[in-house]
């Protein structure tokens, strides 16, 4: 299908003590039960996005040459100027498009959903979206726990050999 990735993580960017457990769950408990255990491919800004290319087009690039969205919802990326670009270009992509499905993890409770974009709205009231509960944190390392188990329901199905 000419993609080179599962799926496309975005997450709030900004250095708050949230941000700081986003960052710490994108780059060590994601990675560790997505890439590790499951063998798929993430891309994550800031690892895969490399200094000196034009942000804007790497971020679209990288989104069209991915299977799945994953958009950590959060208040910080709610409220976000920094963070709208690369929501927009993938609810564009996954909407209007249709070629993209979107896997949203409410890192928080988000309360009420009418300060969201519409189109996140949307595609919540289609599929819901996948909650991270505090409980998790005790065992976040399980591949088989049903947070996780609900994350790669939603992936696309591996077609790595063993």
């Amino acid at each position: 299908d000419g993609k080179i990735y599962d799926a496309y993580v975005i997450y709030p960017k900004n250095h708050t003590s949230e941000a700081n457990f986003v960052e710490y769950f994108v780059y060590q408990i994601m990675t560790d039960i997505l890439e590790n255990k499951c063998e798929y491919k993430l891309c994550i800004y800031g690892r895969d996005i490399y200094p000196g290319e034009d942000a804007a087009s790497a971020v679209e690039k990288r989104m069209q040459k991915s299977r799945r969205l994953i958009i950590l919802l959060t208040q910080q990326l709610i409220n976000s100027r920094q963070d709208a670009y690369d929501q927009h270009i993938a609810l564009y992509n996954a909407l209007i498009q249709n070629d993209t499905k979107v896997i949203l993890l409410e890192m928080e409770t988000i309360g009420n959903y009418g300060k969201l974009q519409e189109s996140l709205r949307f595609i919540i009231k289609q599929q819901g979206t996948i909650k991270w509960k505090e409980e998790h944190t005790v065992h976040p390392q399980s591949p088989n726990s049903k947070f996780w188990k609900q994350v790669r329901y939603h992936m696309p199905v591996t077609h790595r050999p063993s």
